[in-house]
């Protein structure tokens, strides 16, 4: 079954955001919207009487001005994650991150690769390439909680073993791992650790010094900043061996070439700011929405979880319904925007690779519904989807209400 996200009409008036046809938007971990105060801090950076220069220009005003900037929200980026700015480096989002983390290692230093088997498509894509480029890897399953545990990747090291890649949150289930746990058990053994943190940065503390993270990929759209631009940051000392995935320029201290987006990078590093200023109160809110969220669904017979209860992102669920087609369910549900999925894989008619790795079988993998709550969603919001969502689903299943 395809991952489908349904925006269609309905009566309800919009509470929370502005909801397009009072559709309320529950699918936070495929894109958020933009935070009008990052909007409004890249709309300086557009016009001619603003700061539109190219960063790169080193011999005017303009481009004085525009590196500043860049160099301003370098440093939020690095605060967010416990970092040295310097260590940021810009790339078009966290795909590219990914690519360049895997690949850059990999070709530079050559060694074996291990990493999980329920990562996002950018990390298991760039593996399976360097499988083709004749680079071995080893792929580590999680848990039936959707938790990787740092035993198992231990237990795949090898002598050779070059670059580990763990997420840190998944970005179908929401379950968090112990990046620090991991990363430990990799300097001990000199491995080069890498984590995908697209899902987590901005919602749940990530420290690069503490957790011993060597290379760390974030996406400013998914923390309310602009699609198409993020980072990859890469530890400075020891410095990292990484061969560059795009030439031309040698911009980023050579590893990412090409003429950095001001606007763009200005909205990420607002939108880190914002993040990091706001984390703990904002996590706490989420929580609660999440729990009342699935005290609701709860209540619907067969209801499961997907995934760990206490280690997941504060707002993200995914619950499969029994007896029920994911499809039909989602038709269904003509005023919430939810998903059964990740949005990168919305071309598959396989049931989520994601839920087959933990083992979910097939039949409740395509009734799995993915909901994710987010800065703009207001309580009446979640009240209003739980109640929908038990509704639909006791219909479809053929059961009276709860």
């Amino acid at each position: 079954m395809s991952k489908v996200t349904v925006f269609a009409s309905s009566s309800r008036p919009a509470e929370g955001g502005r909801q397009p046809n009072n559709v309320v938007y529950l699918d936070y971990s495929a894109t958020t919207p933009v935070d009008p105060r990052v909007a409004q801090k890249m709309s300086g950076c557009l016009l001619a009487d603003g700061d539109f220069g190219n960063p790169a220009s080193t011999s005017h005003v303009y481009g004085w001005n525009a590196a500043e900037l860049v160099e301003e929200a370098r440093a939020h980026v690095a605060a967010l994650i416990g970092g040295d700015p310097r260590g940021v480096v810009w790339t078009s989002g966290a795909t590219e991150s990914d690519n360049l983390a895997l690949k850059g290692v990999l070709e530079a230093s050559g060694g074996h690769l291990v990493t999980t088997s329920y990562e996002h498509k950018a990390v298991l894509d760039s593996a399976k390439h360097l499988q083709e480029q004749g680079f071995e890897v080893t792929y580590v399953d999680p848990n039936a909680d959707g938790i990787v545990p740092p035993a198992r990747i231990e237990a795949a090291l090898r002598p050779d073993t070059a670059l580990v890649s763990v997420m840190h949150a998944n970005n179908e289930i929401g379950t968090v791992n112990d990046v620090g746990a991991i990363g430990r058990l990799c300097r001990a053994r000199g491995v080069i650790f890498h984590t995908d943190a697209a899902q987590s940065a901005g919602k749940v503390p990530l420290d690069v010094e503490r957790d011993c993270l060597d290379l760390v990929s974030i996406s400013a759209h998914k923390i309310y900043g602009p699609k198409g631009v993020g980072a990859l940051y890469v530890r400075r000392e020891p410095p990292l061996r990484i061969a560059p995935q795009i030439h031309g320029g040698g911009h980023e201290r050579g590893m990412r070439s090409g003429t950095l987006a001001t606007h763009q990078i200005v909205g990420m590093g607002e939108a880190c700011r914002l993040a990091a200023e706001s984390m703990p109160a904002e996590g706490a809110r989420l929580l609660r929405l999440r729990e009342a969220l699935w005290a609701r669904l709860k209540q619907v017979q067969g209801a499961r979880l997907n995934g760990s209860e206490e280690q997941r992102l504060p707002g993200a669920l995914n619950v499969a319904f029994p007896d029920v087609d994911g499809e039909t369910l989602l038709m269904a549900l003509d005023d919430l925007a939810v998903s059964t999925g990740s949005a990168c894989t919305s071309a598959t008619v396989e049931p989520s690779y994601v839920l087959r790795a933990l083992g979910v079988p097939d039949d409740l993998a395509q009734s799995s519904l993915r909901i994710t709550i987010g800065r703009f969603t207001a309580a009446a919001d979640v009240d209003h989807a739980g109640r929908r969502v038990v509704d639909v689903v006791n219909a479809l299943q053929g059961r009276s209400g709860v």
